[in-house]
């Protein structure tokens, strides 16, 4: 298995987990294709890219012609919010509508469950700071790109990426992360951009997220578009296993939900169904 580790060096987060990726470990140069250079150490390939994380389409074939096998993919990046709240953040990458920011139009990019729900963890059990929460973030935003993916990120405002001691708990976290515990996988449905139930009940139970579908891409959507996210989703999560944040909608909307969910023939699950952590 080779997991890419991409960094885009103008982004001071990813060059700072870069920074002490090396510092850390014995890479070996393996060269350069002219636009990015690669390092190799134990079954993970560092790629240095040229271009913004969020545009670089198709970056796992680039790699894949150069001779490096890609079985899932780590993007290392900052992360904007205006709450500017200090958070180091996980998430899935895809549009379920528009392509704003990279990627295309509703598409999702397969996520890794297991390695992104294991972070999280690791950066929860890492993080020995008080400043710093520690959050999921649903699927948004590009590149698009075949291989498994995930963004693993410094943020919210500039204050932070430049924070060298955040990157060094993240770079911990990008050598022992892995994907070996076998836990259910889910998507998640509802809530805001944060997640923090999704979060929540990954930190406390046996149960590994896929994508996220938050409540402001469908509370305003078609019962058509709806099903066409959640089952985007849950195909691309390979898991027919939703988790519904029923506290964070109404009693018509929830309503609606569940009976699209079931309408596309996919599990509705409560966090009774998992062993505690």
């Amino acid at each position: 298995m080779v997991r890419l580790l991409i960094c885009y060096d103008k982004d001071p987060p990813s060059a700072n987990m870069r920074h002490f990726l090396l510092e850390k470990r014995q890479w070996e140069d393996i060269g350069s294709d002219g636009d990015n250079t690669y390092m190799s150490y134990d079954g993970n390939v560092l790629m240095s890219i040229s271009q913004k994380h969020i545009n670089a389409e198709g970056i796992d074939d680039i790699a894949r012609r150069y001779g490096v096998k890609v079985d899932d993919i780590v993007f290392m990046s900052r992360h904007s919010a205006a709450s500017g709240k200090p958070t180091l953040t996980v998430h899935p990458i895809g549009n379920y509508k528009d392509a704003e920011f990279g990627g295309r139009p509703r598409t999702l990019v397969p996520p890794t469950p297991h390695l992104m729900t294991d972070a999280l963890r690791r950066m929860k059990a890492r993080n020995d700071t008080t400043e710093y929460s520690v959050s999921f973030e649903v699927t948004h935003h590009g590149p698009y790109v075949e291989a498994p993916t995930m963004f693993i990120e410094i943020g919210s405002e500039e204050t932070h990426w430049g924070d060298m001691h955040a990157a060094d708990m993240l770079s911990d976290v990008l050598l022992t992360m892995e994907k070996d515990a076998d836990y259910p996988v889910v998507i998640g449905v509802g809530g805001g951009h944060y997640a923090p139930r999704f979060t929540d009940l990954a930190l406390s139970k046996k149960v590994d997220f896929g994508h996220m579908v938050p409540a402001y891409q469908t509370t305003e959507a078609s019962d058509d578009e709806v099903a066409r996210m959640i089952g985007d989703a849950a195909r691309s999560t390979d898991t027919k296993m939703v988790y519904v944040h029923r506290k964070s909608m109404k009693g018509a909307e929830e309503r609606r939900l569940n009976g699209i969910i079931d309408s596309l023939g996919l599990e509705r699950i409560s966090s009774n169904d998992f062993e505690s952590m």
